[in-house]
């Protein structure tokens, strides 16, 4: 890794459960000695990326990353426009909806809506989704470039008893969600918590990242994981169809194999 991505690797450490960071709690995050993490600390802090705070001298994310999040939504509007299909996802699920988005090997956060229904609900608050242990991550790994499956195969990172923890269980867990167009996992990144996802695609024709539901998985009874996934179809067609793109054919008979529907293909466009 070159000095200038481990310099915006920093960047990833915070989060709104962890907004503020002291260089030592950096340095064991990052896994680097002091005097290097400052070095790159101090670069950051240059360019507005961070900036140290007066009262604890503790770090937090700059207006520089602001400005930067702000052109790229309004260059490329993915943000805004998957919020409205998110919104009637999580009112008809009564759970919480996200949307990633895939950038090379990486699938990130982009935006999440809870639903009022319950006072115990699933938060989202990761920058990013372990492509082996989420639900989107395996949507990503099914429908997405092929070299995304080595990505996952060098990272089998174990969270939890149900982390998928070997290349052969990788590889039977994506050829399951190809299978069904969904992509599902149960308490494998964090305990308790159910997730279903399909596929977004863009103008490309490519996979452009998932949506998905994420439930408390003690109140997930079939009847909820059926309804989850017959609005995760048409929240995936209209988020597709809002950044350009179109449902695979493929992807739509495997939805209704899944669901003992008959294929409602999208137009094309």
């Amino acid at each position: 890794m070159s000095s200038a991505a481990k310099t915006l690797a920093l960047l990833s450490l915070f989060s709104t459960k962890r907004p503020e960071i002291g260089l030592s709690e950096l340095c064991r995050l990052a896994g680097r000695d002091k005097a290097t993490t400052y070095r790159h600390l101090q670069v950051l802090e240059e360019a507005g990326f961070v900036e140290q705070t007066p009262e604890t001298k503790r770090y937090r994310l700059g207006p520089a990353v602001l400005q930067l999040a702000q052109t790229r939504e309004l260059t490329v509007p993915r943000k805004e426009s998957a919020m409205p299909a998110l919104s009637r996802l999580a009112i008809e699920t009564g759970e919480t909806a996200h949307v990633s988005e895939l950038s090379g090997t990486t699938l990130y956060a982009l935006a999440s809506c809870e639903s009022s229904m319950h006072s115990t609900r699933v938060i989202i608050d990761i920058q990013t989704f372990p492509l082996h242990a989420t639900a989107s991550g395996l949507c990503a790994l099914a429908f997405g470039p092929p070299d995304l499956i080595d990505v996952a195969a060098s990272r089998l990172q174990v969270f939890t008893s149900t982390t998928v923890k070997t290349v052969d269980e990788l590889a039977r867990t994506v050829e399951s969600v190809g299978d069904t167009g969904f992509g599902h996992t149960n308490s494998s990144f964090e305990q308790d918590v159910h997730s279903l996802a399909a596929p977004v695609f863009d103008q490309t024709g490519r996979l452009a990242g998932c949506v998905s539901v994420a439930s408390v998985a003690s109140r997930c009874t079939s009847y909820l994981v059926r309804r989850i996934q017959e609005n995760l179809m048409q929240a995936s067609r209209d988020i597709t169809r809002n950044w350009g793109g179109t449902i695979p054919d493929s992807i739509e008979a495997s939805w209704a194999r899944s669901l003992n529907l008959h294929p409602t293909l999208e137009p094309a466009s």
